[in-house]
This record gives structure tokens, C-alpha cells and sequence, in this order.
């Protein structure tokens, strides 16, 4: 069988492995969030001021279920809600300085998983990896019915070295606080 007939249950297959690896990383290193509030921090960390509609949109959440996280983590201070100055409907979404830790931690779990997800991959061939998986992405972009507009709904892709946390929160402390539901 040609393996390209393939090519899209082996993309699903592994991004279904790689969250699965996220959520065991996060649960050795005793990460109490669950993945939707991780995907939710990291977009808003690339996309201050998002609207919740486009949030849940690009990180594939139910609106409702994406509401109410974001009641609990702007409950426990991570994030705030601004109305949106041409859309009165709708709000804009920003961190929060406490979410900053939060953030780094997930990040340092994030670059475990992928070290375990990329390991016996040399340098060169992790690079290829990700710039010709960036290109298909690019591809599937311009289909898109809306792709003219310029909108780009991923973040920018992450350097190749671990992402190490800003100078001010080198220091790492635990997450103790409970949020998962």
C-alpha cells in the first residue's frame, strides 16, 4: 500500500500519541491543568487580545466548554477578559502576570515531551521534520475559504532549541494550585 494514502490518520495518529505524551509528562511533573487550559495559555501567550469566538476556533473547543475554562482560570487570576471596542458582543482575552509561571511550566514540559517524541532524530533531520510539516501546513492555510484575508490562525513556529522561561522567572516553583476539572 502506498504510505502517502495514509498520510492524514498518520498526522491524527501522531498528534493523538503527542498529547497523550504531554498529558503523562505533565502528570510525572504533577502539572494539575488539564490540556485545554495549557492550549488556552499558550495561544493567549502568542495572540494577546483574541477574541473568544477565534480562541475556540484555533484550539478546536466547544464555545461553552471553552467559557467555562476560561471562568476558572480567570477566576484564579490568569487571565482577564476586555470588551472588545468595535464588537460590543464580543470580549478580548490577556494574561495576567500570574499566569506567567504557569506558562513556563508548561513550556518545560512541552520541551520534555517533544525531546521524548524526537528522540534518535538528529539535529538536521528534526529541523527537516518541522519545515516540511510547516509547509504542508502553509498548503492547507491557502484552502482555506478565508485564506485571502492574511489571517494566519497558528503561531509563529517555535525556535528549534527548548524554549527556556524569561530571565525574571528563571526560578521555577511547583503549580500546586488545582484547576483541572
Amino acid at each position: 500500500m502506498d504510505p502517502l494514502r495514509s498520510f492524514g490518520f498518520l498526522l491524527k495518529d501522531v498528534s493523538r500519541l503527542s498529547s497523550l505524551n504531554f498529558e503523562r509528562e505533565a502528570a510525572a511533573m504533577n502539572l494539575k491543568l488539564t490540556i485545554a487550559q495549557c492550549k488556552i495559555l499558550i495561544w493567549l501567550q502568542g495572540h494577546e487580545g483574541i477574541s473568544q469566538a477565534r480562541l475556540a476556533e484555533y484550539t478546536g473547543t466547544d464555545p461553552m466548554t471553552l467559557v467555562r475554562v476560561l471562568d476558572r482560570m480567570e477566576g484564579d487570576g490568569w487571565l482577564e477578559r476586555r470588551p472588545d471596542p468595535t464588537d460590543r458582543r464580543a470580549r478580548r482575552l490577556y494574561l495576567k502576570p500570574a499566569a506567567e509561571p504557569v506558562i513556563v511550566e508548561i513550556w518545560r514540559i512541552a520541551d520534555r515531551a517533544r525531546a521524548a517524541a524526537l528522540a534518535g532524530l538528529g539535529a538536521a533531520e528534526r529541523s527537516q521534520l518541522v519545515s516540511l510539516l510547516q509547509r504542508v501546513h502553509d498548503n492547507l492555510l491557502t484552502l482555506l475559504p478565508d485564506a485571502g484575508e492574511g489571517q494566519h490562525p497558528c503561531p509563529p513556529p517555535l525556535a528549534e532549541e527548548p524554549v527556556s522561561a524569561p530571565a525574571k522567572t528563571a526560578a521555577r516553583a511547583p503549580i500546586a494550585k488545582k484547576v483541572s476539572s
